[in-house]
């Protein structure tokens, strides 16, 4: 029998490929059982057996005949995943600086990288007895603005890369244009597919049942972390042998198979969520502009609020602006923001007088209101009045938040949880105090100004379960709830049709944050949450749709933008102050983030790391501690290096990362590219 030699993907930290021997199981090699590369084997690893990805197929092999090992088996029964595939995997991991197998294997579902196929062979088996009906012929299409019909004419007029940044104001009808120009692309072609991105999970329930109304011809793929392992195996695969015509996910749906994917859309381009910020740190709308290049079809970058990078690509001439400067729905109209000055109007329990008789007459006319609050729990810290004692988490630099209708304290950072003590643990006062107050607070606050108005709060403690968001959601949509709190959940996506006022309360903090992103971030979450309010047309004796900012800094540039929806003055003025700061993205960033169990060994290595290569065109910046120092018992610092030139600093990064590799040092570390929290 001949063998061949399999360069095989694993997943770990070693940045090398690893060779197996393959032996042919009949006498007699044929093309149905002759392993390629895009393949997935099982193979042996140390005392284990790990799937892994064929990457190349030699002839010959550099390791020693004695230390070479056979191939256990490999995953004929799956498809190969195809060259395109492949190379995005492998840009991915150039450009974020990890070896491949970290970036591959973790982007197949869990069940495709188990040593037996049972999973694999059930999920099959059921997409085998499914029927895929193939008719894109869209339902119910309603008609388009001329905004909205010269942007789907663009986007589909494209037979090449062509990235687009679809700038429309909030319920300026952006889900359509995503629509219309995907039913145009499916119709031209009997197998192309179509990928559309989402932010966060709770926002794929809506966008599926809008696809699913409009498509009830096309199989409709989801893909996204909250799904069951089964579930997700089974949609993955669905795509990857393009039975799935449009798949709809968050960030990792980026990482799927698509083996003709024809359109690329990335709803709500500016939000976070897009960066992952664990295991492979990679951008998911970063990728997408590179996947769209690499395939050569067109990208649409959408929001109301685009990322300054984004919004500098447009102005620059490298995406191509497409603007929506009205609502979509006749006759409705963008809210009045007005700006509440706290100096002047005092609050109770965080509640001016003017919001809660705003609040009161939207109660009268059965209408709804929405209180944005970003801080979940009760309270973010429980303190005596007598001893100074406040609830701090003792193994992070952070407090203790105060849940009430848990009885607990609870750290949103390290998971610590404590019941709430009787009287302090300092002094023994029992008088203690919550301080501040968060979406369950307000809560009871509304529930007790306003007991006979149905008040629902949405925020990550209430949507613990699956299916809970979705279904606290639907309560909204149908109109079971007169008083909405939320936090960041329910900023973005939603459409509210009775909501008419929506009220930020606390947004201050962000002014005068360390990040140079927080203002940034701050004036998009405003938007957006304002955006909820008046989706349709007002109502004969309806109220008219208003925004309420609770704020000791009325005066402040953000918020005078903020009352003039000008978001282009806004980015205007903020490109200019990070061009002159060197910021992005007018600058490009790498960050060497540490961690140890104490803060000065972390530092010290920070300090080798800095003076150990040469770095002609970059700045290392000094190592500083981590704004939140130590979360988990562990303490955590950051080296920031910097660049005018993206190449320059792939090219020392590259460098340097073997040289830190080398270093003997007890300390975790890792390196982040693009790095989004400073």
């Amino acid at each position: 029998m001949n063998a061949i030699f399999l360069r095989v993907a694993l997943d770990t930290p070693l940045d090398t490929f690893f060779d197996y021997r393959w032996v042919s199981a009949t006498e007699e090699a044929n093309a149905s059982n002759q392993p390629s590369i895009g393949q997935l084997v099982l193979v042996p690893f140390g005392r284990q057996e790990i799937t892994g990805l064929i990457v190349d197929i030699v002839e010959t092999t550099t390791v020693p005949v004695d230390k070479l090992r056979d191939v256990i088996a490999v995953r004929h029964v799956l498809p190969a995943l195809n060259a395109e595939w492949l190379a995005l995997i492998k840009f991915a991991a150039d450009y974020y600086q990890r070896p491949l197998g970290e970036v591959a294997l973790p982007a197949l579902p869990k069940n495709l990288k188990v040593a037996k196929t049972v999973s694999l062979d059930r999920a099959l088996k059921k997409l085998g007895r499914l029927s895929f009906p193939h008719d894109a012929a869209p339902q119910d299409e309603p008609a388009l603005n001329a905004e909205q019909q010269a942007a789907v004419n663009a986007i589909t007029h494209t037979r090449e890369f062509s990235p687009y940044l679809l700038f429309g104001v909030t319920g300026s009808g952006k889900t359509e244009v995503y629509l219309q120009s995907a039913a145009r692309i499916l119709a031209e072609s009997a197998s192309g597919q179509i990928l559309i991105l989402v932010p966060e999970i709770n926002l794929t329930p809506q966008f599926e049942a809008r696809i699913r109304d409009r498509f009830p011809g096309l199989h409709l793929s989801t893909l996204h972390s909250g799904m069951a392992e089964g579930e997700r195996l089974l949609h993955w695969l669905a795509a990857h042998q393009g039975q799935a015509r449009i798949v709809l996910g968050t960030r990792l749906a980026m990482l799927a198979s698509m083996p003709d994917l024809r359109l690329i859309i990335v709803d709500e381009e500016h939000d976070p969520s897009y960066k992952q910020q664990e295991g492979l740190r990679y951008s998911a709308r970063d990728l997408a502009i590179w996947r769209a290049h690499q395939l050569r079809i067109p990208v649409v970058l959408g929001s109301a609020t685009p990322s300054l990078e984004s919004w500098h690509g447009a102005q620059s001439g490298r995406y191509r602006l497409l603007e929506l400067h009205e609502r979509a729905v006749k006759d409705a109209v963008l809210p009045v923001v007005k700006i509440i000055n706290l100096e002047r109007e005092k609050p109770s329990e965080g509640l001016t007088p003017r919001l809660i008789a705003a609040i009161r007459q939207r109660l009268e006319k059965g209408e709804q209101s929405l209180l944005f609050l970003n801080r979940r729990g009760y309270a973010p810290v429980l303190a005596c009045d007598a001893c100074g004692w406040i609830s701090n988490c003792t193994r992070c630099t952070a407090n203790l938040v105060l849940h009430k209708g848990d009885h607990r304290l609870r750290c949103h950072h390290c998971g610590l949880e404590q019941r709430i003590p009787r009287s302090c643990p300092t002094c023994g006062n029992i008088d203690l105090q919550p301080l501040g107050r968060g979406t369950q607070r307000l809560e009871e606050t509304l529930a007790s100004i306003f007991p006979e108005a149905r008040v629902f709060r949405i925020d990550a403690d209430s949507t613990r379960l699956k299916g809970s968001a979705a279904a606290a959601f639907e309560r909204v949509h149908d109109g079971e709830v007169d008083i909405l709190i939320g936090t960041q959940m329910v900023a973005k996506g939603h459409d509210f049709k009775r909501l008419t006022l929506v009220a930020a309360l606390n947004p201050d903090a962000a002014l005068f944050s360390q990040d140079y992103r927080a203002s940034e971030r701050l004036f998009a979450q405003l938007m957006q949450v304002s955006g909820r309010a008046g989706r349709t047309a007002q109502k004969e004796g309806g109220s008219i749709s208003e925004v309420l900012v609770q704020t000791r800094y009325p005066d402040h540039p953000l918020y005078h933008a903020l009352m003039a929806h000008n978001y282009q003055s806004f980015a205007t003025d903020l490109l200019q102050e990070r061009q002159q700061a060197q910021l992005p993205p007018f600058m490009y960033q790498a960050l060497l983030r540490a961690e140890a169990r104490e803060l000065a060994t972390a530092i010290e290595f920070l300090q080798q790391a800095a003076s150990c290569t040469q770095h002609t065109g970059i700045t290392i910046n000094d190592p500083i501690p981590m704004t939140m120092t130590r979360v988990a018992n562990v303490d955590r610092a950051q080296l920031l290096v910097e660049s005018v030139s993206r190449p320059a600093l792939q090219a020392f990064v590259k460098e340097w990362i073997v040289t830190l590799r080398a270093m003997k040092s007890r300390v975790k570390w890792l390196v982040e590219i693009d790095p989004v929290d400073i």
